[in-house]
């Protein structure tokens, strides 16, 4: 939800391997441009590596949107979201830039 109580995005969970891998589908639902595109399709994988963890994002559209306004905004977001998680993971604290929704939206 938006602070203003509009929905931000809409989605279902389409398969989860616990543990390992989750996907999602997930369609922006504020922004008419992007509603319009439908739904992406968002992929989390956990790899062990050694002693080690690696997550893996992907985030596509089924069917290739040229200039998709909704993947070029996600791709601009998630390197701030993950870098916020591996400070709340590193220090129990996540950055303050993703805390708030941002102002104008």
């Amino acid at each position: 939800m938006i602070p203003d109580g509009r929905v931000a995005d809409s989605g279902e969970v389409l398969e989860i391997e616990p543990h390992k891998r989750l996907v999602l589908s997930w369609r922006n639902e504020f922004k008419p441009e992007m509603r319009e595109e439908g739904y992406s399709r968002l992929t989390y994988e956990l790899e062990q590596q050694g002693d080690m963890v690696k997550l893996v994002l992907t985030h596509e559209m089924e069917s290739p949107i040229e200039d998709s306004k909704f993947i070029g905004a996600v791709s601009s977001g998630w390197p701030a979201i993950l870098s916020s998680l591996k400070s709340l993971l590193e220090t129990g604290e996540s950055l303050e830039a993703t805390r708030k929704w941002p102002k104008g939206m």
